[in-house]
């Protein structure tokens, strides 16, 4: 392997940093990844909106479009294969593509999502009585920001609660690049194992969630074969859940660093631009998993041969100065530009969960901030650990103090 590329992520230096400063060289950047292996980066939004509208044309999600997996030049123990090589809705291409999610599709249309607001509200009171029973020094991250979005996806596909523990532990154990080869490969082996049989479960005694709802899916004559459904459920209950607990870390710990912004926010009930300005300012996913041409292409005037693998930096492209100005990294929830944002993707794999993310950001910020209207980090921001991963990253740990309580 090469060993002249640029290290992703760099020793020693912010993930975001090195984006900005990789964003200097050009709007497409080789990189090196862990284990020594070489890929694409895309930085700025230009770049990325092309990457993300020619998916299922010039750009594909399928492992096998990347002859360096297979040719020996990717060591076999490579631990970041795991994610690669997963049999998930996101490895899908084509026709597959769009079969699936037009099934999935069914499930999430703007009426059921909404349908769900009175369940998202009840489990966020109930969590926040536990914040608030718990005092002071409390942290929000496993207490809510990570409690709301596992309770939801998890009811959603009718997963008990008893095995939400180890769903969580599998997906921070198998999106985080530090993970060993061999940890990561029987973590998925795990997943998945799980997820057979949660399918197989819902065959035999059917329940009133999505998971049953697929297992009956038909769109026409066509039903998903098990290998299909438990694609699907891979990638629902592990990005439905995951992009969700860092959105609500993000937007608590930037609005405790712009009370002015917080103040804004609950005077005038701007709950939603919140969520749509955490999502432009510090996005969840770091990066996607990557993305293979299937052909020569020049993205952004940048020339990548066929058979490469390119990421899709979200992080970077969300506060790209070409698009957003000076101000592009600063949270400012009266930015003009927000609609214009990639943080629900662009393009044939636009985020299907995106309707059900900015409701229970909206209801979870304005809940919170309604019950605990003078809540304060009891951290320093520069100290809040972030997750050891490229791929989604947020905030680990936000501890508070309370401040006045209201009922």
């Amino acid at each position: 392997m090469t060993t002249s590329l640029p290290a992703f992520p760099a020793a020693n230096e912010d993930l975001l940093d090195t984006c900005i400063r990789l964003r200097e060289i050009a709007p497409v950047v080789e990189v090196e990844f862990p284990g020594g292996v070489p890929a694409y980066l895309a930085l700025t939004h230009n770049a990325v909106r092309e990457i993300l509208a020619g998916d299922n044309k010039t750009f594909a999600r399928d492992p096998k479009h990347w002859p360096a997996l297979h040719n020996g030049a990717i060591p076999e123990d490579w631990p970041l294969r795991a994610i690669v090589q997963g049999d998930h809705l996101s490895t899908k291409d084509g026709d597959d593509h769009r079969r699936l999610r037009g099934l999935i599709s069914k499930a999430f249309t703007p009426s059921r999502v909404q349908a769900l607001e009175p369940r998202i509200q009840a489990i966020i009171d109930g969590l926040l009585d536990e914040v608030v029973a718990a005092g002071d020094g409390v942290d929000l991250v496993p207490t809510f920001t990570e409690a709301l979005p596992m309770a939801v996806i998890c009811e959603l596909f009718g997963v008990p609660e008893s095995e939400r523990s180890r769903l969580r532990h599998w997906t921070a154990t198998l999106l985080a690049h530090t993970t060993p080869p061999e940890e990561a490969f029987a973590t998925q082996n795990a997943l998945m194992a799980y997820l057979y049989e949660l399918a197989e479960r819902k065959h035999r005694e059917p329940g009133d969630d999505l998971t049953t709802g697929l297992v009956q899916a038909r769109d026409e004559e066509d039903k998903l074969t098990t290998e299909e459904l438990v694609a699907v459920l891979w990638i629902m209950l592990v990005a439905g859940h995951e992009t969700t607990v860092h959105l609500l870390g993000y937007a608590i710990v930037a609005l405790s660093q712009h009370p002015d912004q917080l103040e804004l926010a609950k005077a005038e009930d701007r709950w939603a631009d919140v969520v749509e300005e955490t999502v432009r300012y510090r996005h969840s996913v770091m990066m996607t998993s990557w993305r293979f041409t299937l052909t020569d292409v020049i993205v952004a005037g940048v020339a990548i041969p066929k058979g490469n693998a390119v990421g899709v930096a979200y992080q970077a492209c969300g506060i790209d100065p070409t698009e957003y100005g000076e101000t592009a990294n600063q949270f400012d929830i009266t930015r003009k530009q927000q609609a214009g944002h990639l943080g629900f993707g662009h393009g044939p794999r636009y985020c299907i969960g995106a309707g059900l993310a900015r409701l229970e950001g909206r209801l979870a910020l304005a809940s919170l901030y309604r019950r605990l209207p003078e809540l304060s980090l009891a951290i320093d921001p520069n100290d809040i650990p972030y997750s050891p991963s490229f791929f989604t990253i947020g905030p680990l740990s936000v501890p508070i103090n309370l401040g006045a309580v209201k009922p």
